[in-house]
Formats: structure tokens, C-alpha cells, sequence
């Protein structure tokens, strides 16, 4: 069985029809998105999350707030401010994940290639660039997983940290892709999912989907990495990533650079999947990119039927962290395996 689709394009490309990825594991409820408050709400909530998908999701949501915009107004002023308006506005819904002013500024250039032309060609073309980011994450999440599959072997044990899978973009996604594919090879894999406090995306939504597509998983808390490597359980770890710096440095859930440091301490390599768009020449290191900071009540009180802390205690709930370079054994790329020393090109393509 496949987890099921995470976001879609309705049938009169008025709405972005996501999964509602909060609601589980208990139960599938999807969401239709017709407005780009909605859109921006949905991504600041995290009912859709993982940088691919957030990326896909801005992008339609753009796309579908321009064609409401242009049945009610056909004026070129007015439509070129409400374009840039709007993409200011979804930008600020997820500070860290660089796929999201990626995928806005694909948009911005198929609406700068447009300029002139009847709106309602404008529109047309907003929406096939769109689709495009859609169909194509699928088929760059493909090939990562292709090279991720040549470092699996049968057998082998896999921990990853965070959701870095199907649920994270429109198919395969980018740390879980090596495994999907390794499990279209016919190779028999075990998983190691931390549960990644404190908002449970590989409790919730990793061991979810690898359990669905009958795939050996494990849970465990993320305190446990250390002993279940210890034992040799162990052969490689899997993450994905939000954004890369110039230099290498890789911005991940919170929780991710423990991982590293405990793979090195034990030997293991440590891969990071990740599209080429993740990557940010202009960040130049890790040191430069923004962390996001999230409400403190997700460690406090999001999961307890009462406070599982003192009434007005401190919290620092950071929803990132940065692992060096040095602790990257190599970056799985849609263009192959990228290991060190990392140099990056300008190009993307």
C-alpha cells in the first residue's frame, strides 16, 4: 500500500487540495485551499510540511489566487501588485525551508516572461509553470531515491529523523526515496524512525506511511539513537533537509545534528537527500540561516490532556538545527551523490 496523495490541484483549478497532515495518524482528511490566506495558514500550521511540498503548495497557491483575482479584475497594474503582494506574503509562512522562495521566484519568472501579454494568458501560464513544480517534484524525488538506492544493500538498518518522506512532497519524497526504491529492487530494509519531538513527524507521519507501504519500521524516541546504534542496528542515516549553504552546512529538524554527531562517534555515514532547489548560494554558511522559532506550547502542552510543565516556565522551542558540513558523509542529490569537499555550482539545472 502507498501513503496516500498529499496535495493535488482540484478539478477547476480553484483550490489546492492538501492532506491534512496534523489530523495524523488517526485519521485521512483532506483540505481544500481556496485562498492565499488559507494556503499561507496551512503551511504556518504545518497541515502540509516537508520543503518539497511546501514549495509545490506555495507555488498552486499563487497560481490559484491570481486566477480568482483575474475573474474579478482585469486592470495590469492592479494584477501585477496583487502577484507581488501575495508572493511577499506566502514567503513569510516558513522562514527556514528555502524550496518555498525557490518555487516563488519559478513563479515570479514565468510571470516576468509573461508581462504584456491579456491576463488571461498570464493566468494560463502561471498555472502550467505551477504544474510543472508539481510533476517535477515527483520525478527529481524519484531519481534521489535511484541514487540512494546504489548505497543500500540487503539487509541493511536505516535511521532517519524528522519525515523526510512521501508525506513531505507529492510522491517518494527525499530521505525515504532511497528505501522506496531499494524496496522496488526487491532489497529488505529495516527503519529506525526517531519519534522527533517535540511535534512527533516521524512518530506521526514516518512511521505512518513506512508502516502502510509494509516496510520494517521501528519507532523510537530520539533519546534512544545513541543505544540502538550502539548495538549495531544500524548501517547509515537518512535525512532530509530544508536548506543547504553555500559551504555545505545543512539546516534540518531540530534534533538532526545530534544524529550526526552520534553517527560520526559510531562510524556511520550520514547522507543527506536533498533536490538541488534546497541548496542556497547565497547563504554561505549555517551561521546565516534563519531558524524558526515556534509556539511554546508544542512542548508544553500540544500533545497532554493537561500541562506537562510549570505554569509559566521558560521554553525554547526552535524547529531547526544546523548540522556542519564535516558530519555530512554525502549529499543524494536528483543529479547523484555529491561527498566531500562539497562545491556547489550557481546552477540548479
Amino acid at each position: 500500500m502507498q501513503p496516500p496523495k498529499t496535495l493535488y490541484l482540484n478539478q477547476g483549478h480553484t483550490a489546492v487540495v492538501i492532506l491534512d497532515q496534523t489530523q495524523l495518524p488517526q485519521t485521512i482528511k483532506y483540505e481544500e485551499l481556496s485562498d492565499v490566506n488559507q494556503v499561507w495558514a496551512a503551511i504556518k500550521e504545518l497541515k502540509v510540511r516537508g520543503a518539497p511540498a511546501i514549495g509545490v503548495t506555495a507555488a498552486l497557491g499563487l497560481y490559484i489566487e491570481m486566477k480568482r483575482f483575474a475573474a474579478q479584475n482585469q486592470d495590469p497594474a492592479a494584477f501585477g501588485q496583487k502577484f507581488q503582494a501575495d508572493k511577499a506574503y506566502l514567503s513569510t509562512s516558513r522562514p527556514t525551508a528555502v524550496n518555498l522562495d525557490w518555487a516563488l521566484a519559478e513563479m515570479e519568472k514565468c510571470f516576468d516572461a509573461n508581462k504584456g501579454k491579456p491576463i488571461p494568458e498570464i493566468v494560463k501560464a502561471l498555472g502550467q509553470a505551477a504544474e510543472a513544480i508539481l510533476s517535477d517534484d515527483a520525478d527529481i524525488c524519484r531519481r534521489i531515491g535511484q541514487h540512494g538506492a546504489t548505497l543500500l544493500a540487503d539487509g541493511m538498518g536505516i535511521l532517519t529523523h524528522c519525515n523526510a518522506g512521501a508525506l513531505a512532497a507529492t510522491r517518494y519524497g527525499t530521505a525515504l526515496a532511497p528505501i522506496y526504491i531499494a524496496r522496488e529492487q526487491g532489497k529488505s530494509l529495516r527503519v529506525y524512525a526517531d519519534e522527533t519531538r517535540p511535534v512527533l513527524q516521524g512518530a506521526r507521519l514516518t512511521a505512518f506511511e513506512l508502516h502502510q507501504a509494509n516496510i520494517d519500521v521501528t519507532l523510537i524516541c530520539d533519546n534512544m539513537a545513541a543505544t540502538v546504534m550502539s548495538k549495531g542496528l544500524v548501517d547509515a542515516v537518512f535525512v532530509g533537509c530544508d536548506r543547504v549553504a553555500a559551504n555545505g552546512d545543512t539546516a534540518n529538524k531540530i534534533g538532526t545534528y545530534g544524529v550526526a554527531i552520534l553517527a560520526k562517534s559510531f562510524g556511520i555515514p550520514f547522507y543527506v537527500c536533498a533536490p538541488l532547489s534546497t541548496i542556497d548560494m547565497a547563504t554561505k554558511t549555517g551561521d546565516e540561516i534563519i531558524i524558526e522559532e515556534r509556539d511554546p506550547s508544542e512542548i508544553t502542552d500540544l500533545w497532554y490532556t493537561q500541562p506537562m510543565a510549570p505554569k509559566g516556565v521558560k521554553v525554547f522551542n526552535p524547529s531547526f538545527d544546523v548540522t556542519p558540513s564535516e558530519l555530512v558523509t554525502a549529499f543524494i542529490t536528483e543529479n547523484g551523490i555529491l561527498r566531500s569537499p562539497f562545491i556547489f555550482e550557481e546552477s540548479r539545472k
